[in-house]
């Protein structure tokens, strides 16, 4: 592959970025005639609303992307739901949000009851796992537009507006926390696929198939990061690790950067794209979260406490790195 191995495979992220762009300029023209009820936190994770002087509904929407391509090769939609709730869940915490509720969204050319009943099976416990509802959805038949099935969501959840968690407060200093992902999560699919083009899935080189590693569901981080939030840790930025990796840690909006000097370990699915695929370093960590799911940034001296809340959840955590003066720098080793 190219240097740019993601454009080669089919995805220009600088494209999407344009796009979305272009998209918000003109969304930002909208006028209801009354004003505003959006708490500005721009290129955050969710987006909030004030419902009244104290309380604000938070939402967001997202899908499996082509992570549903490996499900359709296998036969087994199970699990798909689990990323669908992932996605939209692990964002809406971003901002100290409780997620209570998530609507599904299936686009298919023909609906398929038993696809759908295994689609509602991961959806199920994607929801417990959460601890949210899904209390309705749609399902879309439309063949003369997909060949194939797409998956999303659109959830919500409630923020005091006094306790949302805008990244602000960090500062030079404070500690970088990661949380272990599952794998590759439900993102960088079109890069993994293509790299991994030449091994058949049911592979077992990494000690399963690859097919079913491929397929592991996306971690739930909700409850760890709402018990840390009811606690008395300083809690100041919250970082869902998806596309563009640790580079999420800049959609906090503070001036700072990052140096992670201790990274989780690499999960070895990570390093057979790289070495299949013929894709650098850079690269790998610009498209993958590469094991680590979720950050939490705190003051130095809340590490242990925040741990201590984490770690039964999620045993793999630990500090990874610090806050540097260096805005908008991620830096690694």
């Amino acid at each position: 592959m190219s240097q740019d191995a993601y454009t080669s495979a089919g995805v220009s992220q600088s494209g999407a970025d344009a796009s979305v762009a272009a998209l918000v300029a003109e969304l930002g023209r909208i006028e209801t005639g009354r004003p505003s009820r959006v708490v500005p936190l721009p290129g955050h994770y969710a987006s909030v609303l004030r419902l009244d002087e104290g309380i604000g509904i938070a939402f967001g929407t997202d899908g499996v992307g082509t992570k549903m391509v490996i499900a359709e090769r296998l036969g087994r939609y199970e699990t798909i739901g689990i990323d669908c709730v992932a996605m939209n869940v692990n964002d809406l915490v971003c901002v100290g949000a409780e997620p209570i509720a998530l609507v599904d969204f299936i686009l298919c050319p023909v609906a398929d009851p038993d696809l759908c009943g295994a689609i509602g099976v991961g959806l199920r416990r994607g929801a417990e796992l959460a601890g949210i509802e899904i209390p309705g959805g749609e399902i879309a038949q439309v063949g003369e537009v997909v060949n194939g099935l797409e998956l999303a969501g659109s959830a919500i959840g409630t923020v005091p507006l006094d306790r949302i968690v805008t990244g602000e407060a960090i500062e030079a200093g404070d500690a970088v926390i990661g949380l272990p992902s599952s794998g590759l999560h439900s993102n960088g699919y079109t890069l993994a696929r293509a790299a991994l083009a030449g091994i058949p899935l049911d592979d077992e080189r990494l000690g399963r198939p690859l097919g079913e590693i491929l397929l592991e569901p996306t971690e739930i981080y909700v409850r760890a990061i709402l018990d840390l939030l009811a606690s008395a840790v300083d809690v100041r930025g919250l970082a869902h690790i998806t596309g563009d990796g640790l580079n999420n840690l800049l959609r906090l909006g503070a001036g700072v950067g990052y140096a992670i000097d201790d990274p989780l370990p690499v999960p070895p699915v990570f390093e057979l794209i790289a070495a299949t695929g013929g894709v650098d370093d850079g690269e790998m960590h610009e498209v993958f979260n590469m094991g680590c799911g979720f950050c939490v940034t705190v003051p130095a001296a809340d590490v242990e406490a925040a741990l201590a809340i984490l770690r039964p959840h999620h045993p793999g955590a630990r500090r990874i790195g610090t806050v540097t003066d260096r805005a908008g720098v991620v830096s690694r080793g």
